[in-house]
């Protein structure tokens, strides 16, 4: 039951459930939960906005290099 909580919850507040991308997030965007290539994808693919990008960016978020992304 608990679980089932947990996931209702990261679900109401991330606006994704952990299934959508297999439980599988890129720890280089935190607080989202966005699965890594494949497939590539762009700011306008994702609901997120002005989220924090630690790391590689391997989809490329963060243009301007300054630890935001989809700004």
């Amino acid at each position: 039951m608990k679980k089932a909580m947990y996931i209702l919850v990261l679900t109401v507040v991330l606006g994704v459930s952990l299934a959508a991308c297999g439980g599988n997030c890129d720890p280089s965007y935190q607080g989202v939960c966005i699965p890594p290539p494949p497939p590539d994808l762009n700011c306008d693919d994702i609901q997120f906005r002005d989220f924090k990008v630690v790391g590689s960016d391997p989809h490329g978020f963060d243009g301007d290099n300054d630890g935001t992304g989809c700004e």
